[in-house]
């Protein structure tokens, strides 16, 4: 580790603790050369998550967007934001360990929906018709019917 003083490449390390929740270390280091400390922080590199649109562009993943589409999706509901930041951690936690580095953009609004339906299923609702674009009201009872049938198979046999 170089000095940014001085520019020696001898430092000693005087201290070291977690941070940022146990993903990085923060070091205190002096210089052997000028004997002046300064801190480093040392964190795992993650390869950079890349989002396939449905255009075929390509984007890096980014968590504020998906947050800002269930804020939306869970306007008015009963879903606290705390709760919202969790699906967004499991959603970026499924992707990561799935080791591809590029996702398309219709498998994570599958795992969104897939994460979000338990939680709240207007918000499901309000989520999959901007997700799945829904043309027209027989797409959306579609999909009402099929969380119809999910809750009350007889429910739909009966009518």
């Amino acid at each position: 580790m170089k000095c940014p003083f001085c520019d020696y490449s001898g430092t000693k390390v005087l201290d070291s603790r977690s941070a940022n929740e146990n993903k990085s270390i923060r070091r205190r280091r002096e210089c052997e050369k000028c004997a002046r400390r300064f801190t480093t922080f040392e964190m795992v590199e993650e390869t950079p998550l890349i989002v396939i649109k449905k255009d075929g562009s390509r984007e890096e993943f980014s968590r504020e967007k998906i947050l800002r589409g269930l804020i939306r999706a869970c306007e008015k509901r009963p879903v606290s934001m705390e709760r919202l930041e969790m699906l967004v951690s499991e959603v970026e936690m499924q992707l990561r360990t799935t080791a591809h580095a590029e996702v398309d953009s219709l498998g994570i609004g599958e795992i969104v929906m897939e994460q979000l339906y338990p939680v709240d299923e207007v918000a499901y609702i309000r989520f999959a018709s901007v997700y799945r674009q829904f043309k027209d009201i027989n797409m959306f009872l579609k999909e009402l019917t099929q969380i119809l049938g999910k809750h009350d198979p007889g429910l739909l046999r009966d009518k």
